[in-house]
């Protein structure tokens, strides 16, 4: 009973603090709400029992890829000044892009079916050798695409703050 309360508890959070990353006009608030955001999942993690899954997304992501944002924040010094202004072709395509991709999101789900939930309890669900069984054996190619894209993002960040040669 009271975890089906902190499940929506956190959830209500999650989804706040993730509105109020889309929200907030400064990009450090943004940062730190997504911060925020990861610590409610992590606790998500936790009513799972993956306990190491929670502690795996604290280091991770609330540590290293959150002060690697920072960083890239402070280093482009984003002002209203300097920034270039959006033309209302480019607004409309990303609404119509957003748009598509809910779409997409809601056509996805409606056909999934729910999971009841069984009284049975398995503690061996969250240790680390099933999921690293599972990891390297179904999710070998999604892993190795999310570090592509991961090594992607660093070298884009580090060309976006080094200065131009004129």
């Amino acid at each position: 009973m009271i975890t089906t309360y902190l499940f929506y508890f956190l959830s209500f959070l999650a989804i706040m603090f993730g509105l109020m990353v889309v929200l907030s006009k400064n990009p450090i608030h943004s940062v730190l709400y997504l911060v925020l955001c990861f610590f409610t999942i992590a606790g998500h993690y936790v009513l799972l029992n993956a306990q190491f899954l929670a502690v795996v997304h604290v280091i991770v992501y609330s540590g290293a890829i959150m002060v690697l944002f920072l960083f890239v924040i402070m280093l482009l010094n984003l002002n209203k000044e300097t920034e270039p202004h959006k033309s209302l072709w480019l607004k409309a395509s990303a609404a119509v892009a957003s748009g598509s991709l809910l779409v997409v999101m809601v056509a996805s789900l409606k056909g999934a079916s729910t999971i009841q939930s069984t009284n049975t309890f398995n503690p061996s669900i969250g240790l680390i050798e099933n999921l690293g069984t599972t990891l390297f054996k179904d999710f070998l190619l999604p892993f190795e695409v999310s570090s592509v894209l991961l090594l992607a993002a660093m070298v884009g960040a580090v060309m976006l703050g080094k200065k131009s040669i004129k």
